[in-house]
């Protein structure tokens, strides 16, 4: 597998497991990915996912939706975080009620995901 292909496989893989009323940075999910300091390619790689993604579960590391407030995308990626009683004001969700942290099982799991990535 090519490392790009096993950058979006491992970025796709994190997102995943983002839990239902849960958000995740676009930083958390490059470092949890094996991908520090790449957080504008999560962003990138989000969009171009072959498969539906819960893209909506990822936000600016402040919480902030990352697009403009009365944009379409803004009220559609509200809209599917309200749903899942994840509370958006101001086009922002306050990450210490919402914030993903994940388990060690989870952590566990990421890693055994990324080293068969990087191997296969």
């Amino acid at each position: 597998m090519s490392n790009e292909n096993a950058s979006h496989s491992a970025i796709f893989f994190c997102v995943r497991l983002i839990p239902k009323g849960k958000v995740a940075s676009y930083g958390q999910i490059a470092q949890l990915a094996g991908l520090p300091g790449r957080a504008r390619l999560v962003g990138r790689v989000l969009g171009m996912s072959p498969t539906p993604l819960p893209w909506f579960r990822v936000l600016r590391s402040n919480g902030q939706l990352a697009f403009p407030e009365a944009s379409e995308t803004a009220r559609r990626q509200s809209a599917h975080l309200e749903q899942e009683g994840v509370a958006v004001k101001k086009n922002r969700v306050v990450l210490k009620n919402f914030g993903w942290q994940p388990s060690l099982d989870e952590l566990f799991l990421i890693e055994a995901e990324l080293e068969s990535l990087n191997t296969g």
